[in-house]
């Protein structure tokens, strides 16, 4: 996840501004924004803390399996969820995800956090490469204005269309972090 430190800074601004927009988004009167709301905001600051370039702050060894075990809980409660929701098996391979880059990042020797590449099963990051590409262009079709949309005043914790940019931030950044992994 680390690579130069002018693009791990602007992954870590993108990161965090999604987290906090999924923060606002928990203030929301509609239930449905709530509930996703909370797992997004942990996804975008977890994202964003992983990002943060090694020049800036190399975190401590005992770091990376905390990630691995707030991400292995987060992918826990959203197999549970998962069985009322279809919604929520992407939650469970972007948490899955983290779990896999921290136990990567645990795993690396020490001289190699501040190097691109080597860390990881080639073909588990192949996979989420994969998914996360497919995810970001669906999501991105997703954006495209409907032909006579339009509609009354909404609140921005409550626009869907926001949602869908913050979601599409966050694909955007794990493909990121895969690709530098």
């Amino acid at each position: 996840m680390h690579g130069p430190a002018s693009p791990g800074w602007l992954l870590v601004a993108l990161c965090a501004a999604t987290g906090a927009y999924c923060l606002l988004r928990m203030r929301s009167a509609v239930e449905e924004q709530r509930r996703a709301a909370g797992g997004e905001a942990l996804m975008g600051f977890g994202m964003a803390a992983m990002a943060v370039p090694p020049a800036a702050f190399t975190p401590p060894a005992w770091a990376w399996p905390v990630f691995a075990a707030v991400f292995g809980a987060a992918a826990l409660r959203a197999l549970w969820a998962a069985r009322s929701d279809a919604h929520h098996l992407h939650h469970l391979v972007g948490a899955g995800a983290m779990v896999y880059m921290a136990a990567a990042m645990a795993t690396a020797p020490a001289h190699r956090h501040a190097h691109d590449g080597g860390s990881g099963v080639p073909l588990l990051t192949g996979v989420l490469l994969l998914y996360f590409t497919g995810y970001v262009l669906l999501a991105g079709v997703r954006l495209l204005p409907a032909a006579g949309a339009g509609g009354a005043a909404v609140a921005w914790s409550d626009r869907p269309e926001v949602a869908r940019a913050c979601r599409l931030s966050m694909g955007i950044g794990m493909l990121a972090m895969l690709l530098t992994m």
